[in-house]
C-alpha cells in the first residue's frame, strides 16, 4: 500500500469480541466500527494499543504467559484496520510478546487516538 494517506472517510478500525460463542464468525463478533482515521499509523497505532489493553484487562497477578494468551482467547477484543491489506498491523505479530510482559500505561492509552473524542474535553483542553 503506498497511500499511507485515509480513503475518503478516512481508516476504519474493526474491534471484534473473541468471546462471541457459536454465533460468532471465525475470527470473533464484530462489536463496533471505529472509522475517521487520518492516516494508517494513526489507525495501526490505534489498534496495537487497544489490543494491548485487552491483553492487559485479562492478564491477572501470578499468570503464565500461556495463561494470559488463554483468558484473551477466551475473554478478550482484538482490532484490525479494514482494507489496509499487508500495512496493517496485526495482533497476531506482538502477541505473544503481549502476553510474556505487562505493558506500561502508555502503550494501553488507545483514547489518546481515538478519533471520536472531542478535542474540547481532551487532555490538552
Amino acid at each position: 500500500m503506498s497511500d499511507l494517506f485515509a480513503p475518503e472517510g478516512g481508516w476504519v478500525v474493526r474491534i471484534l469480541d473473541l468471546s462471541g460463542g457459536a454465533e460468532a464468525g471465525p475470527d470473533g463478533h464484530v462489536v463496533e466500527e471505529i472509522g475517521g482515521f487520518p492516516t494508517l499509523m494513526q489507525a495501526n497505532a490505534f489498534a496495537r494499543r487497544y489490543v494491548r489493553d485487552s491483553v492487559e484487562r485479562c492478564r491477572q497477578g501470578g499468570m503464565s504467559a500461556r495463561e494470559v494468551l488463554d483468558s484473551w482467547f477466551a475473554f478478550g477484543e482484538d482490532a484490525l484496520v479494514v482494507a489496509a491489506g499487508d500495512a496493517a498491523w496485526r495482533s497476531a505479530t506482538e502477541l505473544h510478546d503481549f502476553a510474556a510482559l505487562a505493558a506500561p500505561e502508555e502503550e494501553r492509552d488507545w483514547r489518546a487516538l481515538d478519533p471520536r473524542r472531542d478535542p474540547d474535553t481532551g487532555p490538552e483542553a
